[in-house]
């Protein structure tokens, strides 16, 4: 692969990182309206099995057709669908991703948000590239440079204007912050420790499998909820966002994520997750109404120049790097 194609698919990385943002931002309005006709619990429960059964059963289906093989292998952007089989020591790894990233988190991310403000949820989930820097470096994965640092301050600058001023911890909320920052951790230990075997399996293999895997741990802990849930009660216009926030937000953004993990690393990755915030106050003030003000515009384009600081800062990084050898 040549430099030019090298940045050709950082480039294309980059593009379906700016759809993933737009998917999660507007999940967020998606899933609020929803939570008016399924509780939480057993929205969070419904939407991990049906997006569990698509990742297995497509993982099946991929199996049927012959797995992967050097001849077969997928290219390009399909190449986070191929399907390989795990050894039983990547079976563990796989275990204990499904357990903190599907599992825990989920039970994290949604108590927060239930006992916390909105805007304590986005200053608090807008830490999570400084932990992703943070654990990357500590672990050896990535040499961590000072402008991502930069980009990191800059972008949680811009999340407490867009999100954070007026936040208050008190009593009532400091048990949803102490959760979400659990959840930050979590997601932390997901992203990073799921690197190794994205150098040997793709985004599909691992987030399927360590997916079902958090579902069947996360299923117990819902069932009293899915059992007193009124069936009847839910609507269609429920049932079809429900599906829509389990095919986008949860099928197609996680293999977008760790399809950029594996190609251009966690740091630089995790960076994007601040611009949901940004997007999602676009939406909400087209779509809704609400008011922007000037703060809030130069807290976006604080938080949008942290992620270009650090796109530059890993571009100069591969320039210096030597080009790697042409493929046959």
């Amino acid at each position: 692969m040549t430099p030019q194609d090298t940045r050709g698919t950082h480039g294309a990385i980059d593009a379906w990182l700016a759809l993933m943002v737009i998917i999660w931002a507007g999940n967020f309005s998606l899933v609020k309206a929803t939570l008016t006709h399924i509780p939480a619990i057993p929205f969070n429960a419904l939407r991990l099995v049906l997006s569990s059964g698509l990742f297995l059963l497509f993982l099946a289906w991929q199996h049927a057709r012959g797995g992967r093989s050097d001849e077969t292998a997928p290219h390009g952007p399909w190449r986070a669908l191929e399907a390989s089989v795990p050894t039983r020591a990547d079976w563990l790894v796989i275990a204990g991703l499904g357990v903190v990233g599907h599992f825990v988190y989920q039970l994290c991310f949604i108590g927060g948000l239930a006992r916390t403000s909105a805007a304590n949820s986005a200053l608090i989930l807008g830490c999570t590239p400084v932990a992703v820097g943070l654990l990357s470096a500590a672990v050896g994965q990535e040499r961590v440079r000072s402008a991502h640092w930069i980009g990191a301050v800059l972008s949680l600058l811009g999340l407490y204007l867009v999100a954070g001023r007026g936040v208050r911890v008190s009593g009532e909320s400091f048990a949803g912050d102490a959760l979400l920052l659990v959840g930050v951790g979590c997601w932390a230990l997901y992203t990073v420790f799921s690197r190794p075997l994205l150098d040997r399996h793709s985004p599909l293999v691992v987030t399927g499998y360590s997916m079902a895997i958090g579902t069947v741990f996360f299923l117990p802990v819902a069932l009293p909820s899915l059992r007193a849930l009124d069936w009847t009660a839910v609507t269609t216009n429920a049932w079809i966002a429900l599906v829509t926030s389990a095919v986008l937000s949860i099928n197609v953004a996680y293999l977008i994520w760790y399809t950029a993990v594996q190609r251009i690393g966690n740091t630089r990755t995790s960076m994007y997750s601040n611009v949901v915030p940004v997007v999602a106050l676009a939406i909400a003030w087209v779509s809704l109404g609400e008011r922007v003000d000037l703060a809030k515009v130069g807290g976006a384009a604080a938080i949008l120049s942290g992620v270009v600081l650090s796109r530059l800062a890993a571009g100069e990084l591969r320039r210096r790097l030597p080009a790697p050898p042409a493929e046959e």
